[in-house]
C-alpha cells in the first residue's frame, strides 16, 4: 500500500522504513525493465498542457460544455494528493505554473480506462512520485476541473517521503538548506521567486532601454576594491598568487567608462566576509550602473524611476506593505541632507553642528572612545555615526540622505562648496538602505591620495580599508569624463517587493553553516 494516501498521513511512520518501502518499489521496477518492461526512469513524455492552462481555458465551461468540446491533453507533475476509491481513483499532480490552481489539476483514473494492471500499480505509488497523465478535459460532480485519464505513467519514483507538515520555526531551517522541498510545499515560496526573477529581468530591460550596456567583470581580483568590506581570500594555482572575491565591480565598471562606453551596467554577485543576519548574506546580489555625463542628483531620479518600475513588474503595484506597514513607492522620494534628517527625526536642532555635543550624544548612546574612536573623527563623521544610532530606522518611506563625509567616501567626488563632504547618497526604505551612489571622483591624483588614505587606515588596523589600486589610477590619469555610479542591493529590493522578512527568503540558496 502507498504510504501515503493524502496530504499527511494517518499515522507517523519512520522516514527510514517509509524510504526501504520505496527503494522496494524502485527495485521491482528494475526487475520489470530487465523482463523488457520499459524503464523506471522513462524520458519521452512531453506534456502538451501546463494546469495553469487548462484553468485559464476551461474553468468557467460548463459540464456540457467540455463534453462537446473533447479536450484532450497530456500533462505531468509530483503527485502531492491521492484518494484510492475502488474500481476508481483521484490524485493531483502540480506543475511549474501559478495562478488560482497553484500549478495543480486533479486526475481521474479509473481501472477499466488504463487496464487493471496499470490502475493495480498506480495504487501502488506514493505522494512525490513524478507522474504523468493524458486524457479528456471534464468537470466532476462536485465541479472541480479535472482530467479523465486513458493513460498514466510513472516518470520517477520518489525515494523520501514528502513532508507532512510544513510550518513553525523549526521547520524554517529545512526551509533554506533544502529548497526544493520549500519550492514543492509552499506555493507562497514559488511565487516569492517567481516575483524576483521578473523583476531582475526587468531591471534589465528598463536598463537597456536606457541606454545602458550588459557587461560582465572578474569575479577573481587581484587587489579588492570598490566597497569598503573585508573579503575572502583564495589562490590561483596557476598563477601563484592570492586573488580576492568580488566585493564591488565598481573600479571594473569604471575602467570601461574611461574606455568609452558612457553607460554600463552589471547585475552580480558579490562576496563580502562579514556578518550573516537576517539583512546580511556573506554572497548577495547587486546592480550597478554608471553613466557619462550624470551626477548624483541625475542618479536619484533614474533610481527612483527603477525602484518604481520593478515594483510594478515584480507585483503591479506602487502601494507596498511591508511586515504590516505601507510603503508608498507612487510619491517623490524624500531627499535630505544627513544634517537635515537629523533634525527632521532628533531633537539635535542646531546642535548637530557641535562636535563636542554629538559625542555626548554618542556616548550616551553607548558608544566608546575605544571601540569607536570617538575623538579622531571629524564633525561630519560624527554626524554619520549619530544619524546611523537614532534616524536610520525611522525612515521607512523610501528617502534619499545625501552628503556623506570625504573620508569614509574615497571613490566619491567631493562637494564643490564643502569639500569635507562628498556628493554621495544613500536610498533608505523600511530603516534599511537599498542603493548608494555617488558622482564619481574623476581627479586622479585626487584619488591617489584618498587611496593613501585607505592604505595608512588599513595599516592602523582597520581591515575593511581600501587596497590601493595603482592600474585604476592609471586608467584615471588617461581621463574619466564626469561620470555617477550607483549600486543597488537586489536582494533587499526583492525582500521588499515581497514583503520578506529575511534575506534568507528571497536567495534561493542562502550561506548555512554546514551540517553536522
Amino acid at each position: 500500500m502507498s504510504d501515503h494516501t493524502t496530504a499527511a498521513a494517518a499515522a507517523p511512520q519512520d522516514e527510514n522504513q517509509l524510504m526501504q518501502e520505496r527503494r522496494e518499489k524502485l527495485k521491482a521496477l528494475r526487475a520489470v525493465q530487465a523482463n523488457g518492461g520499459g524503464v523506471a526512469f522513462p524520458n519521452d513524455f512531453k506534456p502538451t498542457h501546463k494546469a495553469e492552462q487548462i484553468f485559464d481555458h476551461y474553468q468557467h465551461k460548463s459540464t456540457e460544455e467540455l463534453a462537446t468540446i473533447n479536450q484532450h491533453a497530456r500533462v505531468a507533475g509530483r503527485m502531492m494528493l491521492k484518494r484510492v476509491m475502488g474500481k476508481a481513483s483521484f490524485c493531483t499532480l502540480q506543475d511549474a505554473s501559478f495562478g488560482p490552481s497553484a500549478g495543480r489539476i486533479q486526475i481521474y483514473v479509473k481501472g477499466e480506462d488504463v487496464g487493471a494492471e496499470l490502475y493495480d500499480a498506480f495504487k501502488h505509488w506514493d505522494l512525490g512520485d513524478i507522474v504523468a497523465a493524458e486524457g479528456v478535459v471534464f468537470k466532476t460532480k462536485t465541479g472541480e476541473l479535472s482530467i479523465h485519464a486513458t493513460r498514466i505513467r510513472l516518470l520517477t519514483k520518489s525515494l523520501r517521503p514528502m513532508p507532512d507538515k510544513f510550518h513553525g520555526v523549526a521547520d524554517q531551517e529545512i526551509k533554506y538548506r533544502q529548497r526544493y522541498i520549500d519550492l514543492m510545499t509552499d506555493e507562497a515560496a514559488r511565487k516569492r521567486f517567481v516575483a524576483r526573477s521578473r523583476a531582475v529581468s526587468g531591471i534589465r530591460e528598463f536598463m537597456v532601454q536606457h541606454g545602458f550596456l550588459e557587461v560582465e567583470t572578474p569575479m577573481l581580483h587581484p587587489i579588492p576594491g570598490g566597497a569598503n568590506a573585508k573579503p575572502f581570500i583564495t589562490h590561483h594555482n596557476a598563477l601563484d598568487q592570492e586573488m580576492y572575491l568580488r566585493i564591488a565591480p565598481e573600479l571594473y565598471l569604471k575602467r570601461l567608462v574611461v574606455g568609452g562606453f558612457d553607460r554600463v551596467f552589471e547585475i552580480n554577485r558579490n562576496f563580502r566576509n562579514e556578518g550573516i543576519s537576517v539583512r546580511h548574506n556573506p554572497e548577495f546580489t547587486m546592480m550597478e550602473f554608471y553613466a557619462a555625463y550624470w551626477n548624483y542628483q541625475d542618479l536619484m531620479s533614474f533610481t527612483e524611476d527603477l525602484v518604481r518600475d520593478a515594483a510594478q513588474k515584480a507585483g503591479d503595484s506602487l502601494l507596498l506593505t511591508y511586515q504590516g506597514k505601507e510603503v508608498d513607492l507612487s510619491q517623490p522620494f524624500q531627499r535630505l541632507t544627513i544634517v537635515q534628517a537629523i533634525q527632521k527625526y532628533t531633537e539635535a536642532g542646531e546642535n548637530v553642528h557641535s562636535a563636542e555635543w554629538l559625542l555626548g550624544a554618542l556616548k550616551k548612546l553607548g558608544m566608546t572612545e575605544a571601540k569607536h574612536g570617538l575623538s579622531k573623527r571629524s564633525l561630519a563623521s560624527l554626524q554619520v555615526l549619530y544619524f546611523e544610532e537614532t534616524v536610520e530606522e525611522k525612515l521607512w518611506q523610501p528617502t534619499f540622505i545625501m552628503e556623506h563625509p570625504t573620508e569614509i567616501s574615497p571613490l566619491a567626488r567631493a562637494n564643490d562648496q564643502r569639500p569635507e563632504v562628498t556628493e554621495r547618497f544613500e536610498l533608505y526604505i523600511t530603516g534599511r538602505e537599498f542603493g548608494n551612489g555617488f558622482s564619481e571622483l574623476n581627479d586622479a591624483e585626487d584619488q591617489a591620495a584618498r587611496f593613501h588614505a585607505q592604505v595608512a587606515a588599513k595599516d592602523s588596523g582597520d581591515d575593511e580599508a581600501m587596497f590601493y589600486d595603482h592600474d585604476f589610477v592609471r586608467a584615471l590619469e588617461y581621463g574619466m569624463p564626469p561620470t555617477g555610479g550607483c549600486g543597488i542591493g537586489i536582494d533587499r529590493l526583492m525582500m521588499l517587493l515581497t514583503d520578506s522578512p529575511s534575506i534568507r527568503d528571497v536567495i534561493l540558496f542562502p550561506a548555512l553553516r554546514r551540517e553536522a
